[in-house]
Formats: C-alpha cells, structure tokens, sequence
C-alpha cells in the first residue's frame, strides 16, 4: 500500500457531517463541515432528515477534497463513524426513507420503556445488550417507526401497512452508518458497535436476538449484516459512475463513542477515554470479557477487527454537554461558545448555582428519562457569569459521576484520562475536569478522534496501516492537566451538585411534559 495515498472519514453527528482525509502520520489534510435541521415535532422529540444527511455526506466529500487538490482515487480506503442509537427506516427498492430519522436523544418512546420496567424485562434486557432498557437506544425506535410511520402509497392501487412491507424484506432498517454503507455502495452492513447500540443485539453471542425481535416486533428480514469494525472483507465500493467517479472500498465502521476510543489508541484493557460532543461518554476498554455494570453503566462491544476477538468496553453515556453550551448561546447567555472560558473565569464560583442539564433526561449512572432540565441556588444577585461557570462545571460534574462508576466496576483506579471533542479546546473546562475528578488530563495533538478511529479501522483493513503500534506512534500530547483543587472542596462541590440532581428526577409527568 503506498504511503503517498490517504484515508477518508465520514463522521456523521448529531448536529453535522464532517469529512476528513488523513495522512500515514495521522494528520488532517482535508477537512469540511455542513450541519443539518434539527427538528422537533413535539417537546422531547428529536428528528433528522436522513436525506438531507445523506447529501451532505456528499456535499462534505466533495468539498473537502476539492479544497485540498486531492483526487478521490488517491483515497485507499473510507471509513465511517456515526451518531449511534438514531434510527433510520427505508424503502429497499427506492432508498426513500418512510420517515423522518428518529435520534439517539428522542424520548418519545419513554412510556414503552415503562412498560418494559413493569413487565420485569430490565434485568433481562441487560442481560443480553449490556444496556439499560431505555428509549435512547434503537428498538423502541424501530418499534414506534413500524407502528406509527404513514403507510406506504404503493405504485399499485392498494396502501400497504410498513410492517406488512418489513415483514416482506422490502423495508431495511438501520443506524446511520448502514444508511450511508448503503447509499456508497448498495449493501445493507453494520458493524459490531453500531449493532451492539441497538438493544436487540445479543453482544455474547454476537448475533442479532430472535427473542428481543419478538419483544419490539421487529423482522429480522429487515436487519443488516454484522460485519467487524475494522473488515478486510470490506463493507463495499463506491461506486465508479457516481458521485466520486471512483471504485473505493468502504471498511471500516464504528459508532461515534467506540471510533473515539480507537482513534484515541485504547486498544488494551483499563484504557479509557472521554468525548465531549453534544453529549459526552465515557469509555474504558475491558479486553475480551464483557464486564457487567452494577453502577448504571452501560456493557458494549468496543470494537472487532477481521479474525480477532471482540474487544469489549464499559461505557458511561451522558445526554447533554456540549449542547448545553449550545443551550448557553440559544438563551443569549453567550454569543459564541469561545466565551464560556472568559466569562467563568470572570467569576470566583458559582455564587451557589447549580445547572443540571438534563434537556433530554438523564444517562448514566442515573437513568431518569424523566429528568429534565434544573437551575437552583439562585438569587437576585445571580448574574450569567455565574450560570456560564454552573453549566460547565455541570459537564464535569458528571464526568465524575460515570468516573466513579467505571472504577467500582472495573476494580481498577483510573489513570490518566484522555479526552476528545470541539469542548476539550476549552482549557478552563480541561482543568475543571481535572480539578473535579482529581485525576491528570490528557489531550492529543488531533482532537477529531472519532473521524481518525474511524480512519485508522478503514485503513487497517486495507493494509494502509500495518499495525496497532504504529497507530500508538501517531498519537502525540497537545496538553496535560493536573488537579489544583483542594480535593475537599471538590468533593463538596460535588455533593452539593447531587442534591440539585434530585430535584430534577421524574419531572416531566404532566400531560404535554
């Protein structure tokens, strides 16, 4: 494989798609962005147009590599990583989606859930995916959008039901990463990762469960291959004649969490990472062994490469970070997110406020879909300086909380943690984090991780990289944090944070909430 040539990354989130080209080295050469609608049927609810993704998938591509003078053909491989959870249903013949993409933050699907948690079927929900039985994740997705989805108009002169066509093989459904596998190159594949967020999953037996398709009556006809993370089978090409005039093998795919891990070389067990995007999560890989959680945490396939074992990991899923910083900029709080660093610092404390930015519920280790969003401690002097420092030191706040969890369940204590995402830019928040967790701060030179995890699977498999060491190689400091904070004042601020987290529980029971 020559060294002269590239790989390329779709990282499709939550807010946008990015695409990115790196060198041997792990470097970025060509970078674009295109953000997409967000949309809000109704309070709680969350929605993409999977279309709309999809062309700016291409949008991104094109873009990126036209920007930097390179030619498609000199793409070795692509990758893909991808918002999880977020659940797509489509027409196998056309590539039309019968509705709107349901997202990973959407809770429309809360009072199933309940449902479940009165039947008993929690503990064995869990037993099987590793998850907590919750609307975040896909099958009640998948459930709601056969259910509730408008029937198909058919060519012919009758309407048939969605599950009638599902059952027939002639709906696929999948997460984001299958959508766009599909629309590069016409086979419908997911890997492990992606497959493991579904809750339908089994991740002992690596196979997708009859008996959670029975629960959420979801055909398996409609279902993609698993495939691994890292595959020298490959996923597929792209196709000459379309849009990048160029046969590429696609082979490489994880969901955003487990591409940050990769791309944040935590191949062995006890290596952890944290990414702060519009939510944050926790990773620690834990080998071989799936490890059970007895702390809200979740059990989920780290990543596989072609003829390895699946590497397990245990994961803490925070809803709301970085998008509480959007929320800041959304209220006119802040104009820019820059500022949130300037204006926290402007401030000796919180003045004795407390954010819980529980917009979409609460993740682990608390698990509260009914949670929403808390501000407490307030007076007439509270100025938002005082509510900028509050919110960031809610998304630390957390961090400790999945921290603390991880350790109890891994019996290990954690060492230097290493953190990715746009808010990790923010030093303030950085020494924050070390502050809160008492625990040193690492961030690397590419801070784009997912897309490079997802890069590095793609070109492992092709041979573009031989090896994990020389992945670790790539991987250079950009800057360390170490504890300032008296730990004691730590752990009471922490404390104090907990009691405003109580009074955000089981909130939303009105009708209309």
């Amino acid at each position: 494989m020559t060294r002269d040539n590239y790989v390329g990354a779709i990282d499709q989130g939550t807010t946008g798609t990015r695409f990115m080209v790196f060198d041997h080295g792990g470097q970025v050469v060509a970078n674009a962005y295109e953000k997409h609608e967000q949309i809000y049927p109704e309070p709680g609810w969350v929605e993409h147009d999977a279309v709309e993704i999809w062309e700016n998938a291409k949008t991104v591509i094109e873009r990126a590599l036209d920007e930097a003078g390179i030619e498609a053909t000199r793409l070795a491989a692509l990758g893909i990583t991808n918002q999880r959870e977020t659940t797509v249903v489509w027409d196998a013949e056309t590539g039309d989606p019968i509705h709107n993409a349901i997202v990973w933050q959407d809770r429309r699907t809360t009072d199933r859930v309940e449902q479940l948690e009165r039947e008993g079927k929690v503990d064995w929900i869990r037993e099987k995916t590793g998850l907590e039985a919750d609307a975040y994740f896909s099958a009640t997705k998948a459930e709601w959008l056969l259910d509730n989805a408008d029937p198909i108009k058919m060519e012919r002169t009758r309407t048939e039901d969605a599950r009638d066509r599902a059952e027939a093989g002639e709906l696929l459904l999948g997460t984001i990463d299958a959508w766009l596998i599909y629309n590069l190159t016409g086979t419908h594949v997911t890997d492990v990762t992606n497959a493991s967020r579904t809750m339908l999953f089994d991740i002992h037996e690596m196979a997708w469960c009859e008996d959670l398709l029975a629960e959420f009556s979801v055909p398996r006809a409609m279902l993609p291959e698993v495939r691994p993370s890292s595959d020298e089978g490959y996923y597929g090409y792209t196709d000459p004649d379309g849009f990048l005039d160029a046969s590429i093998p696609v082979a490489g795919a994880l969901g955003d969490q487990q591409a940050a891990l990769f791309g944040q070389t935590c191949f062995d067990a006890g290596d952890a990472k944290n990414t702060y995007g519009t939510g944050s999560f926790f990773l620690m890989n834990t080998g071989d062994q799936a490890v059970e959680s007895d702390h809200g945490l979740l059990t989920t396939v780290g990543f596989q490469r072609s003829g390895d074992p699946v590497q397990y990991a245990l994961e803490g899923s925070i809803f709301v970070t970085g998008a509480a910083i959007e929320w800041l900029e959304d209220v006119a709080l802040i104009d820019d997110p820059a500022e949130t660093a300037e204006l926290a610092r402007s401030v000796d404390g919180t003045d004795g406020v407390y954010v819980v930015p529980a917009f979409t519920g609460l993740g682990a280790p608390h698990w509260d879909g009914r949670a929403r969003g808390t501000i407490v401690g307030m007076t007439r002097g509270t100025r938002r300086e005082h509510i900028v420092r509050a919110t960031l030191e809610a998304i630390a706040y957390q961090t400790r909380d999945v921290a603390e969890a991880m350790e109890a369940d891994a019996g290990v204590e954690m060492g230097t943690l290493k953190v990715d995402g746009g808010a990790v830019k923010n030093n303030f928040l950085c020494q924050l984090q070390s502050d809160i967790i008492g625990t040193e701060i690492a961030r690397p030179e590419v801070d784009e991780t997912t897309a490079l995890g997802a890069a590095y699977a793609a070109g492992l498999a092709v041979g573009y990289w031989d090896s994990l060491a020389e992945l670790r190689d790539n991987w250079h400091v950009d800057a360390e944090f170490a504890p300032e904070m008296n730990p004691s004042d730590a752990d009471a601020r922490f404390e104090r944070w907990h009691d405003a987290v109580e009074r955000s529980k089981d909130w939303a029971r009105e009708s209309g909430d």
